[in-house]
């Protein structure tokens, strides 16, 4: 027991010790400085609009047409109070950070302009919830195992990061900061799907089993695309300036036109890249330059090598091609 005491004396020394590294290297510290926005409030507004998008199939059981008024009324006045206080602490954190400041005064100032974008953003939900059901018939028509779009809203995660990506889009498009990546952030961490929420997406967009997708911040997606596990549309190579520090705002991902099915595992990079409609890009292709419309880009029969379930020197190789 002695023991045991004598280790725990030591442990104001190594706060102490702890401490000092918050001013050796305040990269990574936030402190003495205005709030940020709440990690567990912005996933609740999240968890707030897939109630009003997707209505009956989320937390609230029993909503018919004589009650769905209230409840959606009483969904809509807290996510105008928690988007005001949210986006306002994004807008204020963003300022403070461009302009190296430090100071905490005119939080009322942001807050006002935080509740004219809740404002803006709300008015979208009628649009969110048309192209969220373009969404879902794209899932519908494109996956023959699918019974229902009742099973699509429940089950699929390809619908739930589309889903929040597309709300993330709408306030990057009204300019907020920082809160939109946490969205999308969440949902790459739910679902293995990493969509940027500055990528422009048309409708009826499909993305069929999901986990490992990536969409950088400056791809460009037509409708009716559809793609598959794996795939990543991303940056060729990142441009810096003659200190070295990346240039950026310049367009580092590829165009997918309308109609284009991407398989399993495929790479398409660059910002010049451009997919051309109605196009097929076939399973694990690495594509640097651009595709004419209507092309289908497969792998030319890589071999395959089986050994059998004998030892080597009883039994040759055997090569197939696939």
């Amino acid at each position: 027991m002695a023991s045991n005491v004598r280790l725990k004396e030591q442990l104001p020394t190594l706060t102490t010790s702890i401490v000092k590294t918050y001013t050796d290297d305040d990269r990574i510290n936030h402190l003495g400085h205005c709030p940020l926005p709440k990690y567990d409030v912005v996933v609740s507004i999240l968890d707030d609009l897939t109630d009003i998008l997707y209505p009956g199939f989320r937390r609230r059981e029993g909503l018919h047409i004589g009650n769905v008024t209230y409840h959606v009324g009483s969904l809509i006045d807290a996510l105008h109070d928690k988007l005001t206080t949210q986006i306002g602490r994004a807008l204020h954190h963003d300022d403070r950070v461009r302009n190296a400041s430090s100071d905490c005064e005119s939080q009322a100032d942001y807050e006002a302009k935080g509740q004219a974008i809740a404002i803006a953003f709300l008015e979208q939900i009628p649009w969110l919830r048309r192209m969220l059901a373009t969404d879902v018939e794209a899932a519908f028509d494109g996956d023959p195992a699918v019974s229902s779009r009742d099973e699509i809203i429940f089950c699929y995660p390809g619908l739930e990061a589309i889903t929040v990506y597309r709300i993330a889009h709408q306030l990057t498009r009204l300019g907020v900061p920082f809160i939109p990546r946490m969205m999308t952030e969440w949902a790459h961490k739910e679902t293995g799907i990493d969509i940027h929420p500055g990528a422009t997406i048309g409708e009826y967009f499909f993305i069929d089993h999901g986990t490992g997708v990536v969409v950088g911040e400056t791809c460009e997606i037509g409708t009716h695309v559809k793609i598959y596990q794996g795939v990543t549309l991303g940056a060729l190579s990142f441009p810096t300036d003659s200190e070295g520090q990346l240039i950026r705002g310049q367009k580092r991902h590829p165009t997918i036109e309308d109609r284009v099915v991407i398989y399993a595992n495929a790479t398409i990079l660059g910002g010049r890249t451009v997919v051309g409609s109605q196009s097929v890009i076939g399973s694990s292709v690495w594509i640097t330059g651009s595709v004419a419309p209507h092309t289908t880009v497969v792998l030319e029969k890589p071999n395959l090598r089986v050994r059998g379930g004998v030892p080597d020197e009883m039994k040759p190789e055997a090569n197939y091609q696939i």
